[in-house]
């Protein structure tokens, strides 16, 4: 079995898979890619299952060895990334020769950017899935973040490799960006119309303090309407999705992100559509976003369709 060996991790490197879904109510939230269309494009393009697990680096990339060679891709953001020195090609299948390094830098991009390789990070599954939930120090490899010296086996005894991309045209239409589409949410009705024009007029800023678990948000403050049925200053706590857009006292939102709690006393003010949430996934501190209200037809609209550029047959070019 090959393996990639660990010389520098990055700021946070983990492993992730597309998550595990179903535990919610067991208090235990998806976990996975923070940007599941870079994985499952990456782990395509290696020929791999699109729930293989690969590795997800955030702001700063590592440094990794193969000593027996592979085949790789990396996608989402871009790290300035190297082999042997030469820059790699993002959203393309690489053949990696044994004793080859490959180096990556900051962010040039985004957020984050990905490592697939052929055969899919071998690691223990955790209630079905592969990714690590930092949070609770479970799945992954040994529940945490990658430290220098870490070895990592790769699945699979065959090797082979063909030249595969991503079409342009269609990575673009699949690209992440700063406009995050959302529905009203559960509590809308708690706002007053003047903070709802606010909330979608106006600029928000994302903070430093964001993580997987969730991404705090700084710009005008949104105040609430008095409602009657409260006792106290805070709703009854209550199940929370993913991309729940939470409002606490402060007035700042909190965008619930994959490693989020699995409830919450803050009300709704929206939630980011399932089409958006690789764009969450890739946002950094300081970026810059702003909300758009949808429909729920629109929205599954918008999600059928990034689908169906998913599953399109000139999607990976060879």
């Amino acid at each position: 079995m090959s393996a990639i060996e660990v010389l520098a991790p990055g700021l946070l490197t983990t492993v992730q898979d597309l998550g595990r879904e179903g535990f919610g109510p067991m208090g235990v939230s998806a976990s996975g890619a923070a940007d599941a269309i870079a994985l499952r494009l990456g782990n395509r393009l290696v020929g791999n299952p699109e729930r293989a697990a690969g590795l997800e680096m955030t702001l700063l990339g590592g440094t990794f060895l193969l000593p027996e060679g592979g085949v790789i891709a990396l996608t989402g953001s871009d790290f300035g990334a190297t082999l042997d020195d030469n820059p790699v090609e993002l959203f393309a299948s690489i053949e990696v020769r044994a004793g080859q390094k490959l180096r990556l830098g900051p962010t040039k991009s985004g957020a984050r950017c990905y490592l697939c390789v052929q055969g899919g990070i071998a690691v223990k599954s955790f209630l079905g899935s592969a990714s690590t939930h930092l949070l609770s120090g479970l799945g992954g490899f040994e529940g945490r973040a990658l430290r220098r010296g870490d070895v990592l086996n790769v699945g699979g005894e065959e090797r082979s490799f063909r030249k595969r991309v991503v079409a342009a045209d269609t990575l673009q239409r699949l690209s992440p960006g700063k406009v995050l589409r959302v529905t009203a949410g559960i509590q809308a009705d708690w706002f007053p119309d003047s903070s709802q024009q606010l909330f979608y007029s106006s600029v928000c800023r994302v903070r430093e303090d964001s993580n997987r678990m969730g991404l705090r948000m700084e710009g005008a403050s949104l105040k609430r309407s008095p409602v009657p049925a409260r006792v106290t200053g805070e709703m009854v706590t209550e199940g929370i999705s993913l991309g729940a857009v939470q409002v606490p006292e402060s007035g700042q939102p909190i965008i619930s992100f994959v490693e989020q709690q699995t409830t919450g006393g803050y009300p709704v003010i929206a939630n980011v559509i399932s089409a958006d949430f690789s764009s969450i996934g890739q946002l950094r501190p300081r970026d810059e976003v702003r909300f758009e209200r949808v429909g729920m037809d629109e929205a599954r609209a918008l999600l059928s369709e990034q689908e169906r550029l998913l599953a399109s047959e000139g999607l990976i070019q060879e």
